[in-house]
């Protein structure tokens, strides 16, 4: 009996990474994916205009406001919203399909979608968020990208607080003060995740020839 090949047959996981801008996710999700052959990004759909360089279906599904709301009608969301005047989701048909295959989906979220997943596949899904050490430390990231005006930074450090106030509604979270531990804490956490009984589906099987000397 082959117990790796057995052990290779599990229901995957949805994983949500949140952080305020600047804390490091963007980082921890490249690593993750860079080490990891059985993970997939979700790739949301959305209103917006795509930007110079964004693929349609690699960076967004980019849909009119239309068939975003007929998607809304038919169910297709596991979450969706309105960000500004854009509209936002997470399709359901790809994350499904991902994790029947026993891949894992990693999602690049906020707050609010993750209370959303939680309501529509909790069973399914692990919640990271990510704090910075101190708020210096995050205005300095920020600052370091040279990429946005002082007038933008501003903003997405009073955002910061709001996001922040939310931890507590996730299953883990890190402080990314070294992007090295932080990095091994998360594969950690996907690792515990991932022996979790009720997501080992070849347990059953394998347990039932056991017990009948096979």
């Amino acid at each position: 009996m082959d117990i790796q090949a057995l052990k290779s047959h599990r229901r995957g996981l949805m994983i949500i990474l949140s952080s305020p801008s600047g804390a490091g996710k963007t980082t921890l999700t490249r690593r993750l994916m860079a080490e990891n052959s059985d993970m997939t990004m979700s790739v949301s759909a959305t209103t917006r205009r795509p930007r110079p360089g964004e693929e349609d279906g690699k960076d967004y599904y980019f849909v009119s406001k239309d068939e975003f709301s007929a998607m809304i009608d038919e169910d297709q969301f596991l979450e969706h919203a309105k960000v500004f005047d854009n509209y936002y989701g997470t399709p359901r048909g790809p994350v499904e399909a991902s994790l029947a295959e026993g891949k894992d989906v990693i999602f690049d979220i906020d707050w609010q979608g993750a209370q959303q997943l939680t309501q529509a596949a909790s069973d399914d899904l692990v919640k990271v968020f990510i704090l910075p050490p101190n708020m210096q430390e995050l205005e300095k990231r920020l600052r370091s990208r040279a990429q946005d005006s002082d007038e933008v930074i501003a903003k997405r450090m009073s955002k910061s607080e709001a996001e922040i106030s939310h931890w507590a509604e996730y299953d883990y979270v890190l402080v990314n003060d070294d992007v090295d531990m932080a990095m091994a804490e998360l594969s950690a956490i996907i690792i515990a995740e991932r022996q979790k009984r009720k997501r080992q589906l070849w347990l059953g099987p394998f347990v039932k020839r056991l017990v009948e000397g096979g």
